[in-house]
């Protein structure tokens, strides 16, 4: 394939500045996906919001619902915002801003509220953190695909995620035996949170010092009602595309369990800070060295076989934990699952960045996050109603299934889009 010479240009100024970027990067993913991570680990949240509401399963499964719908309903927003911009990164600072608020939010409520103020107050915060999160995740993954090459990309996100889940694991043990108290209270988990903000703020401030270029080509400007209006049209004519949507929706409804390995855990041992810092150390070092294993994957053989493992790996983990009675076993439990969501995020996101064309690539990302997080949305509320009528068993029953179904369609519908990209 003939490159024209801006295009060239463009290649090699992205190689020329690839060394300051992937620092700049590392770095941010550092600080900020370790604040992240204490919000979006399955451990404190759902804890916080059941001590808040009494132990309802209902208001833990409808609170994380709402935080994925407000993430299902800002993707194509998003898109809308950066698709015709040369620059993206402005709309990153704003979005990540409001993100690290709503972080914000979740701490405050803790310190300054009690009852049912409280508990309405995080599961706001929750829900304004899912809208701004919808947005930044298309944001900041075309300014990853910008940056990085795709043979970058896995060496990348798996060296950031491992030096994060370090440090994920060490805030983790320090909140939990420290700050969360035994027995936790919601000041306690109001420390972590606050926590959370710090290091998300500083990750934020690092991307300053990015060098984002200036592709020859963008798409052309369109309104958010027009991405929402050619979305059919789009998925028709990218039949592999689509068809790795839906195998990604149909996975991620086993999002279902999430909230609720946790509180079936502390049934079988106690849900104590010291319980909540050993299963999140568990969970977190278990992503961090699994992301090596994922990146060096991932840039060999592309990201749909990391995905399938992981989904693999899902299941087995949410059937073990159904046998599992001793704190050994719970711990081992939560290993796997650690290990299978790190690959699993990583890799749903990262191979809808290879499908088709650059100019497409916003809104390509915001149609599988919409897509997924809609799923996702469904899922812990759907999960939330089986678990206080049939019970966590049913729940992880629910999950299996859709993790199959999901991993069924991407095994014998969805080809390795880099190789296919090759054979064209």
């Amino acid at each position: 394939m003939q490159l024209s010479e801006a295009e060239r240009d463009y290649r090699s100024q992205v190689q020329k500045d690839l060394p300051r970027n992937f620092a700049v990067h590392l770095v941010h993913g550092l600080l900020g996906q370790t604040g992240f991570r204490l919000v979006n680990t399955p451990t404190f949240i759902p804890a916080y919001i059941s001590l808040l509401s009494g132990g309802s399963d209902f208001i833990v499964g409808l609170a994380l619902s709402l935080q994925a719908l407000g993430s299902a309903l800002t993707p194509l927003l998003g898109a809308s915002l950066i698709g015709h911009r040369d620059q993206v990164l402005p709309v990153g600072f704003w979005t990540g801003a409001a993100m690290r608020v709503a972080i914000l939010g979740l701490a405050l409520a803790g310190f300054f509220l009690s009852g049912n103020s409280a508990l309405y107050a995080v599961i706001f915060s929750l829900g304004l953190f899912g809208l701004f999160a919808g947005m930044q995740a298309v944001v900041f993954q075309v300014l990853l695909a910008k940056v990085i090459p795709v043979t970058n990309r896995g060496k990348l996100m798996g060296f950031r995620n491992f030096l994060a889940g370090i440090t994920t694991a060490i805030v983790a043990w320090f909140g939990g035996h420290y700050l969360v108290g035994n027995p936790p209270t919601a000041q306690g988990y109001a420390w972590v949170f606050l926590l959370a903000f710090v290091l998300t703020t500083c990750g934020l401030l690092m991307l300053a010092l990015v060098r984002e270029p200036r592709p020859p080509s963008v798409a052309e400007r369109q309104s958010l009602l027009q991405h929402l209006s050619g979305i059919r049209l789009f998925l028709y004519r990218e039949p592999a595309f689509a068809r790795y949507v839906v195998a990604r929706a149909l996975a991620t409804l086993g999002r279902m369990a999430l909230p609720f390995y946790i509180l079936y855990a502390g049934q079988s041992i106690g849900l104590s800070g010291t319980t909540l810092a050993a299963l999140t150390v568990a969970y977190t070092l278990a992503a961090t060295v699994s992301n090596l294993l994922w990146g060096v994957l991932a840039d060999r053989y592309g990201f749909r076989l990391c995905l399938l493992i992981t989904i693999g790996l899902w299941i087995a983990a949410t059937l073990a934990l159904l046998l599992s009675t001793t704190h050994t076993a719970v711990v081992l439990v939560f290993i796997a699952i650690g290990a299978s969501q790190e690959g699993f995020r990583m890799s749903s996101m990262s191979l809808a960045m290879e499908f088709g064309q650059r100019e497409q690539m916003a809104l390509r990302l915001a149609t599988a996050n919409t897509a997924a997080e809609i799923a996702g949305s469904i899922a812990p509320l759907m999960g939330g109603i089986i678990a206080t009528v049939l019970g966590y068993g049913a729940v992880f029953l629910g999950a299996t299934a859709f993790l199959l179904v999901g991993g069924g369609v991407l095994l014998l519908w969805v080809r390795e889009p880099r190789y296919a990209s090759m054979d064209e």
